[in-house]
């Protein structure tokens, strides 16, 4: 393996996935300021996820349903024909 070929600040974070509250651990050099103690009594940053592969609808092969109706009445509205 080459040496120096990482950044310095690659350490182990704890990435939690906040709509199914799923969380792991892995390694990362993402700026973070929040931290979280893990299941092995250690105190690691936390990076906060929208989606992971627990939540995402390809490997879940659930789909979430938008608002599209409201989202096009308001465009309608708002430029619609005159």
């Amino acid at each position: 393996m080459k040496a120096d070929i990482h950044p310095k600040e690659y350490r182990f974070v704890v990435f939690k996935d906040f709509s199914c509250d799923h969380m792991f651990l892995g390694k990362s050099c993402a700026n973070t300021k929040d931290t979280i103690k893990w299941e092995d009594g250690n105190e690691y940053p936390l990076v906060k996820l929208e989606v992971s592969n627990v939540s995402h609808p390809y490997y879940t092969g659930k789909q979430k349903l938008l608002d599209t109706a409201g989202r096009i009445d308001k465009f309608n509205k708002k430029y619609g024909k005159k």
